[in-house]
């Protein structure tokens, strides 16, 4: 059920009320009180960020990213910049604020409702509790969310989303690093500027190749944000695809040789292989003794609400 029953062209008297409220100003606030209860440890001037896509003209595109690194964008068709901005800001305070009800909380009961989604014919439930499996794994990370919000899960698995959708993580189980010790390596970096580069130019090297694999994917990949978007939906994992991408395609052109892209940058840090740095296992990662099972990340998302588009 949709929380919006008009169309996106409409102009009702609440996008009116809106205007006069000062989303932005709201949105900001809700935040910057956060961080004075403690709830998040990051400075008042860096804790949004708005970015409105290139456009010679209407309709205008705007995109606010959160403090823990969700990304929200305006739903509706916008006339200007400022509106855009104003709806974006919308639809990230309408989801700020209910992922603070209780219901949107992990628990024990989210917990057990997310394994049954995430088992398949090949993933038997009855692994939960066998950390060397992909489900046992899934579930160590819910529990060590327990009390926090969904949101904040999504936050962490979106980079496990990236790395899988990069093919890190199958070069990682081709190194045979644990996947113990991969989620805990990655789950403390984080996503910064550095992992973005290095899988640019991943890509750059299947570009060279494949030509025109690039073009393709970013397309795929635009249309993708673009459906997410007018969703209202959290839009991290599809906006980063889509820059990681854009970022490639803007030096696919310029001269490699082939020597660039003999190693898979994104695997590697400063010198050392990130399994060295994590310690080598003999365990695969995300695969079993019986190579029946796999365990995609992309599908293991948290039960979305309705689009909150009040």
């Amino acid at each position: 059920m949709s929380y919006l029953s008009r169309s996106e062209t409409d102009t009702s008297p609440k996008d009116c009320e809106y205007r006069r409220m000062n989303v932005v100003a709201m949105l900001h606030n809700f935040w910057e009180q956060r961080q004075t209860d403690g709830s998040v440890a990051i400075q008042t001037e860096s804790l949004l960020l708005y970015e409105s896509a290139p456009s010679p003209g209407p309709p205008y595109v705007c995109y606010v990213t959160l403090p823990g690194g969700s990304c929200f964008g305006n739903y509706k068709v916008c006339d200007t910049q400022a509106e855009a901005r104003r709806d974006a800001a919308r639809v990230a305070l309408m989801n700020s604020l209910v992922n603070e009800l209780p219901c949107r909380r992990i628990n024990p009961q989210f917990i057990t409702q997310s394994l049954q989604q995430a088992a398949t014919d090949s993933v038997s439930i009855e692994d939960v509790c066998d950390s060397s499996t992909s489900i046992g794994t899934y579930s160590l990370l819910l529990h060590s969310y327990i009390g926090r919000t969904m949101l904040e899960f999504q936050e962490m698995m979106t980079i496990f989303q990236l790395l899988q959708w990069n093919g890190t993580l199958k070069a990682l189980r081709e190194r045979q690093c644990s996947r113990q010790s991969v989620i805990s390596y990655y789950s403390q970096r984080g996503l910064d500027e550095y992992m973005r580069s290095s899988m640019a130019l991943d890509w750059l090297g299947r570009e060279q190749r494949l030509p025109g694999l690039l073009g393709e994917e970013l397309q795929v990949a635009q249309r993708e944000l673009v459906l997410a978007r007018r969703q209202g939906i959290e839009l991290r994992f599809y906006k980063e695809k889509t820059e990681i991408l854009s970022l490639a395609l803007s030096q696919a052109y310029i001269h490699h040789t082939p020597e660039d892209y003999s190693e898979a940058p994104s695997h590697t840090y400063q010198g050392s292989t990130l399994s060295s740095e994590l310690g080598m296992s003999r365990s695969g990662f995300f695969a079993l003794e019986s190579e029946s099972e796999s365990f995609d990340f992309e599908y293991l998302l948290i039960p979305s609400p309705d689009p909150i588009l009040l």
